[in-house]
């Protein structure tokens, strides 16, 4: 099978910022064992979900390319989603929130391509392809929740994250990658207690930051209501009434012990409304309540009634000073339309809470509608920006509202000296050089040379700092996080503190691994060598004896005949469901799928 992801339209139009977290899958990288994880959680979900899941799921798992024998690759997935207006891609676990928002804003699936361990088999707080490949693909076949998805990731990509958010991000990225990732392997000659010892540790530890972030008093920022929202839909929702509802969050959908215990009882069930925002969730651990939405259209209002609590609509000194707080490359459209992009750090305000003057540090650019002004980047305001922002003083007429009559008359002239003063005190004298209108006609940016700002006794702005481009426009209508038009700054310089752990297979698993490779040929053969497959289980057996998936399947090709093998086999399974009570479960209900497929036969 193929490891490269045929391209198409949709992700051909993906920005740089986001190619960068696009990783190849290589598929030859999952082992048999991987493929057999993979088939188990496939069968038993199948099976179950078709009660309890909603209707688009199994038709969703048809129309979206995915096998229930074998690990999807990217390629067959792209080929097939494109029929449905969407693509996918592979990366390295979890991304950046806003990151991951904007892939689905493009239409394109973020998937980790990694398999959860056969020890995790039930669930797994790592993103895995388990997770997005057989939770999230399916469920986009329904029109109402594909688009949901996407407007989702269209408002999510504007949230303002905070310097915790980061941290979070961080500490919930090594956490996951250290609870999928193997035990170290026993050395040649000890030391296996030791090693494992080290790996537990930093596990502890790695849990205990989460927990101290977790508990950190912090006031919630745009970023972590709109990923509460999206965990309590998107991860974990569930559709129909409180008495009665199905599932379509991809976490539940994935997760064999979660899709189970969601139903029960115990899990409250709670009608969806936008108070989900402020109920936080653990990763680590099954959700003890519940949403439920009516319908796919219901989850739209409610992200509408979020989106109008956000800066990116509100605007204000609110969201300026958001973006001063976030530390993050950040955008404000002020009321002419023009948008400025960059690193915020300053604001004043007057008695009435408006924003009469704001500063950026470092490199800046101005935008219209998305689009770079033509000679207004990076390279023209790298020391950052600065201007007052409101009405002149004595002039009920806003400078953005004056044609060129009204220029004239307040002597804005063009290569003539000026001076005038805004309601807020602050005043700006210099030479007019000229001005940049919008597609309304509205002055937007006026650009003056050997000019002074004042505000009270300090000097904002002083000839020797250069030319001096100040904003029109009465009061911010909007912030946002990330730039204006992405073309404007270098976004490609995405570096995680920890990185995906590959397992190094020692000489055991590799043998494990082989013994699982031949059951699967035996199984995609024409028929079922017996004789195979019982020096296949005597070696499992014997070198193996723990291991319970293996034998599973072993009995599945023979449970049908009854002989003194498949007896061998099925006594073999029984005895390690009473040794291994942790197991136990997962093996009760592999003999169960294969007892109700018989009865699925014998109809």
């Amino acid at each position: 099978m193929e490891s490269k992801i045929e391209t198409n339209e949709l992700l051909d139009r993906l920005p740089p910022h986001l190619k960068q977290y696009i990783k190849p899958q290589n598929y030859g990288q999952y082992t048999p064992v991987n493929q057999a994880v993979w088939r188990y959680v496939m069968r038993k979900n199948v099976g179950y979900l078709a009660k309890v899941a909603h209707e688009s799921y199994l038709e969703g798992l048809k129309k979206t390319g995915i096998s229930i024998n074998e690990i999807p690759s990217m390629y067959g997935m792209n080929r097939i989603l494109k029929e449905i207006g969407w693509a996918a891609v592979a990366v390295d676990g979890f991304i950046p929130p806003n990151a991951f928002m904007e892939f689905q804003a493009y239409k394109v699936l973020v998937i980790a391509s990694d398999i959860r361990q056969l020890e995790n088999i039930e669930y797994t707080p790592a993103p895995d392809i388990i997770h997005e490949g057989a939770g999230h693909a399916p469920i986009i076949a329904s029109p109402d929740y594909a688009e949901y998805l996407r407007r989702f990731g269209e408002v999510g990509a504007k949230a303002i994250s905070s310097a915790h958010d980061i941290d979070m991000y961080e500490a919930v990225r090594e956490l996951s990658i250290l609870k999928e990732s193997p035990l170290p392997a026993s050395p040649k000659g000890g030391g296996a207690n030791s090693a494992k010892r080290k790996h537990l540790s930093k596990i502890e530890a790695a849990e205990e930051r989460v927990e101290e972030l977790q508990n950190k008093k912090v006031k919630p920022s745009e970023i972590s209501l709109i990923r509460n929202l999206h965990w309590w839909t998107v991860e974990y929702g569930m559709v129909g009434t409180v008495e009665n509802p199905k599932i379509y969050g991809a976490g539940l959908l994935s997760s064999i012990g979660e899709s189970v215990w969601c139903m029960k009882d115990e899990v409250k069930k709670i009608p969806y409304s936008i108070d989900a925002a402020y109920q936080d969730f653990d990763i680590t651990k099954p959700q003890p309540q519940l949403y439920v939405t009516p319908d796919f259209a219901y989850l739209q209002e409610v992200l509408e009634e979020f989106a109008n609590t956000m800066a990116v609509r509100k605007g204000g000194w609110r969201g300026l000073k958001k973006l001063i707080k976030s530390k993050q490359l950040g955008t404000i459209e002020i009321s002419t339309g023009l948008q400025i992009s960059g690193h915020f750090s300053r604001i004043i305000k007057n008695e009435d809470n408006e924003v009469v003057y704001f500063e950026t540090e470092g490199k800046t650019a101005l935008s219209h509608r998305e689009k770079e002004v033509i000679g207004h980047g990076v390279s023209r305001h790298k020391n950052g920006f600065r201007s007052p922002l409101g009405k002149l003083k004595g002039i009920n007429l806003a400078i953005e509202n004056m044609g060129p009559r009204d220029l004239q008359a307040y002597n804005f002239y063009d290569g003539k000296p000026i001076a005038f003063e805004f309601e807020s005190g602050i005043t700006v004298e210099g030479l007019n050089v000229t001005g940049i209108r919008n597609l309304r006609g509205e002055l937007m940016l006026i650009q003056f040379t050997d000019c002074t700002v004042k505000y009270k006794d300090e000097v904002l702005f002083s000839p020797e700092m250069g030319d001096f481009d100040m904003a029109v426009g009465k009061e911010i209508v909007s912030a946002f996080a990330g730039a204006a038009d992405y073309h404007s700054f270098n976004l490609v310089t995405h570096t995680s503190s920890s990185e995906t752990i590959r397992p190094q297979l020692s000489e055991k698993e590799i043998e494990l691994n082989e013994l699982y490779k031949e059951v699967r040929k035996i199984r995609n053969s024409e028929e079922i060598d017996a004789t195979k497959l019982q020096n296949i289980f005597k070696v499992a057996k014997e070198n193996h004896p723990t291991d319970w998936l293996l034998p599973l399947e072993i009995y599945e090709l023979v449970a049908q005949t009854k002989t003194d093998f498949s007896e061998e086999v099925l006594k073999h399974l029984l005895n390690l469901r009473e040794q291994r009570p942790k197991v136990s479960h997962l093996i009760k209900g592999g003999l169960e799928l294969l007892e109700a497929n018989k009865k699925e036969i014998i109809k």
